[in-house]
């Protein structure tokens, strides 16, 4: 059997590298990381307005482009390849979420603005934690209280979707993000965007449909997705150093030569390429709501996580003394990886939930 990807999805994967190659350097994106957004507006809405990227998953009928989550895998890898400031996930997870709702009114209403390139965020602690993290937003009656901590992109949403807990258990509630008092909060990986939201006696519509189905759904599709990012990212590391061990002399030799040397970006290799077959997987599995997608994508959240940690950590190391500076891109990889690892839960959380 033959995994792999179709013409139609190279072609993607390529044409997304190369606007990333062109657009998403390291000056432009610590450029946009300093500014106001925090993200890179130009480059979102480029990707969006001529490849089409957060539509991939939203159906036609919300004029989306009818494609799947694994075609928008295809696309966060290329951005963890890039280390791109893009606020693809947190607009991602809100479209899964109201999807798996089953409130039309509601998807009729978003979901052609998500698909557009505007700015989503789904207030919920499961966004940096596990699905089961305890909601601290509560509603009373159209009325939220509460303070949501570490929203993806919240300070910049024009779309607001929070979890609350309600009287007959959490629900999702649609709210105007100039509503909310914000407060920004800093990432160790600047290419992230994170801020509190408080809500006193908020005015909000609450979303119809099985609130708990929905939330389980932007959790997979979450994770899987940022499994793709830590790819992406991994790769790059592995980039990078097999570059630097070409050019930096040590003893009268290229470092790359040294067989010990050899042998740890061997192991960065196969940490790779074991990564990008699980999250294929998995984003797969999601898309076609496979049997088996829970245990796919806790498995892919379980490795990648560990697997970018272990190759931006080889990856500085390699790098010596200029890895572990500011000036230095491959900084970079280590910070998001060590971001990422928080997203959705941690590596040990979701081998927690794999079958013995």
């Amino acid at each position: 059997m033959h995994f792999g990807l179709t013409e139609e999805q190279e072609e993607l994967s390529s044409t997304v590298r190369k606007l990333l190659e062109r657009r998403a350097d390291s000056t432009s994106t610590r450029a946009a990381t300093e500014s106001e957004t925090g993200f890179d507006a130009e480059l979102w809405q480029t990707l969006c307005e001529q490849i089409g990227v957060a539509a991939f998953a939203i159906p036609e009928e919300y004029d989306g482009a009818g494609f799947g989550l694994f075609e928008t895998g295809i696309v966060a890898e290329g951005l963890g390849h890039a280390l791109a400031a893009v606020p693809l996930i947190g607009s991602i997870v809100v479209a899964e979420a109201l999807l798996a709702s089953g409130d039309d009114d509601v998807c009729r209403e978003v979901l052609p603005q998500v698909a557009m390139g505007e700015v989503a965020a789904l207030a919920w602690p499961g966004v940096t934690g596990p699905e089961v993290s305890a909601l601290t937003v509560t509603a009373d009656g159209d009325r939220l209280s509460g303070t949501a901590r570490r929203v993806l992109h919240g300070d910049r949403a024009a779309v607001l979707v929070v979890a609350a807990n309600t009287v007959d258990g959490p629900g999702l509630f649609l709210v105007d993000p100039a509503d909310a008092a914000v407060t920004s909060t800093p990432a160790m990986d600047t290419t992230l965007r994170f801020a509190d939201l408080t809500f006193d006696g908020t005015s909000a519509r609450r979303v119809s449909g099985d609130a708990a189905a929905a939330l389980h759904r932007a959790h997979l599709a979450g994770a899987a997705l940022v499994a793709c990012l830590q790819v992406g990212g991994a790769q790059r590391a592995l980039d990078m150093t097999v570059a630097y061990a070409k050019e930096r002399v040590q003893f009268g030799r290229v470092i790359g030569s040294f067989q010990a040397l050899k042998h740890r970006m061997a192991d960065m290799l196969v940490d790779v390429e074991t990564s990008r077959s699980i999250a294929w997987a998995a984003t797969y599995a999601v898309a076609t709501r496979a049997d088996d997608v829970d245990v796919l994508v806790a498995s892919a959240a379980s490795h990648c996580g560990d697997a970018f940690m272990h190759v931006a950590g080889e990856a500085v190391q390699l790098h010596g003394g200029i890895g572990i500076t500011w000036e230095h891109d491959i900084s970079w990889a280590f910070k998001r990886a060590q971001a990422l690892n928080q997203l959705f839960g941690l590596p040990h959380q979701h081998r927690a939930l794999l079958p013995l």
